[in-house]
């Protein structure tokens, strides 16, 4: 397992900036007047270098969580999270919980932000836009308190390139005969390598 140690790059930086990345994503068709600030409720990357890994990973992100439109199961709790009366945050944990009931793996971690982001667009399509600043304060709130020492045993987020390069490949392999996706993924994975050399070479 790689690691670099003494880096200058923060596992809750980079994870925090990953969720509102994928939030933000889901949200890119809504007009930008309508969507509440977010800004202040996760921290803002430091580097090109950290930017760079977050867009990667979100582009992995997004191509892994298109399975849980398949997961009925997963797609009604998702619902159910945006039905809700009252305070939500009871709903939101269920729906966390159910994707960890088998443990952590950066793969689940991707499906939870995944699932952050579509609870988002869900938000604002029932006009409830503050609800937006809640589902990514649930989020980041999740990672810090049980998400974030996984991920810093397991390496960091450095090391969650192959795992997640590899889980991204076999999504799009399997819904396209073609490889032109797989080939942008790879040279997606290329850049993550990459940068993961620099911050290496220059920890």
């Amino acid at each position: 397992m790689m690691s670099c140690e003494g880096n200058a790059m923060s596992d809750e930086r980079i994870g925090e900036a990953l969720i509102k990345e994928v939030i933000e994503e889901e949200l890119r068709d809504v007009p930008s007047e309508d969507i509440p600030p977010l800004t202040p409720l996760a921290v803002k990357v430091k580097s090109i270098e950290e930017q760079k890994m977050v867009t990667q990973l979100g582009k992995m992100i997004r191509i892994i969580g298109d399975r849980v439109k398949d997961d009925k199961e997963f797609q009604d709790a998702i619902d159910g999270v945006a039905r809700a009366s009252g305070s939500k945050w009871d709903k939101f944990k269920q729906v966390a919980d159910k994707v960890f009931e088998h443990g952590i793996t950066w793969e689940r971690i991707a499906v939870l932000f995944y699932v952050a982001g579509k609870l988002a667009l869900k938000m604002m399509e029932a006009r409830l836009p503050q609800s937006v600043r809640e589902i990514l304060r649930w989020t980041v709130e999740f990672y810090r308190n049980n998400l974030l020492s996984w991920i810093r045993e397991h390496g960091g987020w450095i090391c969650s390139f192959s795992e997640l390069a590899a889980a991204s490949v076999q999504r799009v392999a399997l819904q396209s005969p073609g490889y032109g996706l797989v080939v942008v993924f790879c040279v997606g994975v290329a850049v993550g390598s990459l940068v993961m050399w620099r911050l290496c070479r220059h920890s």
